[in-house]
């Protein structure tokens, strides 16, 4: 089912994505401001606010909105594990879509860990860690052991090599060097035998596989036509239409206890992406560049096939031929990743709205797709849930 009414994002903002004890005010205000320059509007013209943040207090979202003014707008937290940026995006485009606001923002935010254990929300992120401490075997395994099952398991049955996850996982540290937002930004070209060589944290994956983990901020402005329309010709952006958003929970399937837990079975990628292709209208073949949530390259790997961008079994060669490297036939995380530019929580998949935006518009500099012009944010969520939204110049 389409949505109701055309939302077409007119402004995107970041904040540095990094491990440093930076203030969330600070952060938030400067990704919302972005956002606000991007599109030439003022925050009276924002009819809805959605923060998304996994860290902190009850009321930090709406505190933190009186920064941009006093305006009125509804105020709403938005919480979903790693999908809580993505989650906040949807119900900006939801509200849009179903006629609730004209012009819809969704911000995220969170501290670095580090910040955290400094006094900037620990107490609550205690509490969101709680959800793996259950009586079940979800609560026996951190999430980095179950990656690393995966890996194992696809090793296993797929003849994957550890240099096939390592090459993954230089691509997004070397995508990373093109973005000034990204966490993780290398002085040289790194190379996958860096990437083996570095401490091994949970077998066959080392710690230059593992996602960055810092503090940071991101947002993006949803819009109707009419508005967008009036950016479009007040500030040159090229029109940019939410053309699928679309987000699922798990269903029941034969041993989802043991997948389940951090990102839910794979069933899951592959239905809420048929659900994005049919409400669209497009197909793999269509998409240009692709975000997916890979905390290790196994992720990756698999969201290839389970996307639909090539037949199972068949995401080592897309590896081995550089298909989703920028230059590539279909490229991936064309910011870095989860791996590179990092994952703040929060603000982790509104970072893929900000990059598939600039990409579509062909404004991403150095690390721009040639010729995008539709790109996929798909985002998993602990619990389990998976978000995808497909954006389209047009």
């Amino acid at each position: 089912m389409a949505l109701e009414h055309d939302v077409y994002v007119i402004g995107v903002g970041m904040h540095r994505i990094s491990a440093a004890p930076t203030p969330v005010r600070d952060m938030a205000f400067d990704a919302g401001i972005n956002a606000m320059n991007d599109a030439g509007i003022e925050f009276d013209t924002v009819g809805a606010l959605y923060n998304g943040y996994a860290s902190g207090g009850m009321t930090v979202g709406v505190t933190l909105a009186k920064d941009f003014g006093l305006t009125g707008v509804p105020v709403a937290h938005v919480e979903n594990a790693s999908a809580t940026g993505s989650s906040a995006f949807r119900e900006a485009v939801l509200s849009v879509a179903g006629g609730h606001s004209r012009c819809a923002m969704a911000l995220g935010f969170d501290p670095s860990p580090g910040a955290m254990m400094s006094g900037g929300g620990g107490a609550l992120s205690a509490g969101m860690l709680s959800a793996f401490f259950k009586p079940s075997v979800e609560g026996t395994l951190l999430p980095a052991a179950f990656f690393a099952l995966w890996a194992v398991r696809r090793m296993h049955e797929a003849g994957t090599t550890v240099e096939t996850y390592a090459k993954i996982a230089a691509k997004n540290w070397n995508h990373a060097r093109l973005n000034p937002y990204a966490q993780r930004q290398a002085d040289h070209q790194i190379t996958a035998e860096e990437v083996l060589n570095s401490t091994m944290i949970a077998y066959p994956h080392t710690s230059m596989m593992a996602a960055a983990v810092g503090g940071g901020a991101a947002c993006a402005i949803v819009a109707d036509r009419e508005l967008a329309e009036q950016v479009r010709d007040r500030m040159g952006h090229p029109l940019v239409k939410v053309v699928s958003s679309r987000s699922e929970s798990e269903r029941y399937t034969p041993g989802h206890l043991f997948m389940g837990a951090v990102v839910g079975p794979s069933e899951l990628t592959r239905s809420t992406s048929q659900a994005a292709y049919e409400e669209s209208g497009l197909g793999p073949a269509d998409l240009d560049l692709v975000h997916v949530h890979d905390a290790f390259p196994v992720e990756e790997l698999l969201y290839y096939e389970l996307l639909g961008i090539c037949g199972e079994g068949e995401g080592d060669k897309l590896v081995a031929e550089g298909a989703t490297e920028i230059g590539g036939r279909i490229p991936f995380s064309t910011d870095g990743g989860l791996i590179g530019r990092g994952h703040p929580v929060g603000p982790t998949g509104l970072a893929q709205i900000w990059d598939t935006t600039v990409q579509v518009r062909g404004q991403a500099g150095s690390r721009q797709v040639e010729g995008a012009r539709t790109g996929m944010a798909h985002m998993m969520g602990a619990g389990s849930v998976c978000i995808i939204h497909i954006l389209q110049r047009q």
